[in-house]
């Protein structure tokens, strides 16, 4: 693969995402640390890619439109959906350029005698743009489904929990790039002197306010150069994370000297939240599933000066009889509500898989409830916006639960919040 080429680079990933199922964001990160493309190049590439994904659904009907529904080769339909989206999304590209490179790509990944086929697809649309571009557009309102390229059954029950408007707002902000935010590390450094720094590292930055963070805490970014290049960044002055994982760590309420455990921690964003809340004056003991993600947890612990921190196996954390002042359950789940931060996630979500992992977020939070001192603060947490993984499993507990009481309950919603979709439930022990 010619590692010069955006667009090739670009139908790699698609093709080896098709193959083998592995994530879209590792695939890229992995082929664009091995290829030689200017900053621009590299952002067109990521365009691509992420393009491709997200609006897959409405690619493939335009595809079919033209092909009579003839399913096609997996390389070839990654190919039209290449260039359909250069021509349909991307402003920036010359609808020449496009319909050329996407030739010619096909040609370079052998698919020399569908090149004419490919060609006329492409210079067909053309010709029919401005129309095509109406269609598009209706097709959000006649099939949101297709227009807005969601699965029909997920769009369906937001539709029935949200409501047509909401939801529409709802599959308009997943097809947005996410913005990125810091949160400056107290422990190191202050806002005044962190922004300072941003200036001489010509990071464009702008306040971020919301009724759950402390004033100059996050920042959002607006432009800056790679993270890993900047030293404030490398110097653990901030760490990326969007607002709304800061809701449940606040609400946690963990004071300096108390013992606290984070149930499923890495890679260590909410945990090192709770660590700077309490001035690193506590004993946290941050917990998951193996070693590489503990691995996380103690590489972002180290970069951001955090001391407090004892990562440890869940396996071998479940035989140990301490019992814990506050307990942080971010549990895994169907993470429906970062689904714009995820490209890949709308293609794999399914309603067995937010059954199945019902069923664990209650044993997460049996073996907390079990670990919590009386009088301790349980907070359950969750990235989703599902009912089934959020109010109604805090329900099912507190029903086997009599000892607990729920203090307060709060969804973050996209549409509502202009943040990432999260639940944040804050559990008493009374007895």
């Amino acid at each position: 693969m010619n590692g010069q080429n955006p667009r090739q680079i670009a139908a790699g990933i698609l093709g080896r995402r098709n193959a083998g199922g592995e994530f879209t964001e590792n695939l890229l990160e992995t082929a664009l640390a091995g290829a030689r493309l200017s900053s621009a190049d590299r952002g067109l590439c990521q365009e691509i890619v992420y393009g491709v994904v997200r609006w897959q659904a409405a690619l493939d009907w335009l595809i079919a439109r033209k092909t009579v529904g003839r399913e096609q080769k997996s390389g070839l339909q990654n190919l039209l959906r290449l260039g359909l989206y250069q021509i349909f999304w991307l402003d920036r590209i010359p609808d020449h350029a496009a319909v050329h490179e996407t030739v010619e790509l096909a040609k370079h990944d052998g698919f020399g005698p569908q090149a004419g086929f490919i060609n006329a697809i492409l210079r067909g649309y053309l010709r029919e743009a401005g129309a095509t571009r109406k269609l598009l557009a209706d097709l959000k309102t006649t099939d949101p489904a297709t227009g807005c390229s969601h699965p029909g059954w997920l769009v369906a029950r937001w539709q029935k929990n949200f409501g047509p408007e909401k939801t529409a707002q709802l599959l308009d902000w997943n097809n947005t790039p996410p913005k990125t935010f810091a949160r400056v590390n107290s422990l190191k450094t202050d806002a005044g002197r962190l922004v300072e720094k941003w200036r001489e590292e010509n990071v464009d930055y702008d306040f971020v306010r919301r009724d759950w963070l402390e004033e100059n805490l996050v920042f959002e970014l607006k432009s800056h150069p790679p993270l890993n290049s900047l030293g404030s960044f490398r110097d653990g002055w901030f760490y990326i994370q969007d607002p709304g994982t800061l809701l449940a760590p606040c609400e946690l309420g963990a004071q300096p000297g108390e013992t606290v455990l984070d149930l499923c921690a890495a890679p260590g964003g909410k945990t090192t939240v709770i660590a700077q809340l309490m001035r690193d004056e506590a004993k946290i003991t941050a917990c998951d599933v193996s070693e590489d993600r503990l691995k996380l947890i103690r590489e972002n612990c180290r970069r951001l000066g955090i001391t407090c921190v004892e990562p440890l196996l869940i396996s071998a954390f479940s035989l140990q009889p301490q019992a814990f002042d506050r307990i942080l359950v971010d549990a895994p789940c169907s993470n429906t509500g970062v689904m714009r931060r995820r490209v890949d996630l709308r293609w794999r979500v399914s309603l067995a898989e937010i059954s199945r992992l019902r069923q664990t977020q209650l044993e997460l939070l049996k073996l907390a409830a079990a670990k919590l001192r009386p009088g301790g603060v349980l907070i359950y947490s969750t990235c989703s916006l599902e009912p089934e993984e959020n109010s109604e499993v805090v329900k099912e507990f507190l029903r086997e639960h009599a000892g607990f009481k729920l203090e307060n309950e709060r969804a973050l919603l996209p549409f509502a919040d202009n943040v990432d979709g999260a639940y944040v439930a804050r559990l008493k022990h009374s007895t």
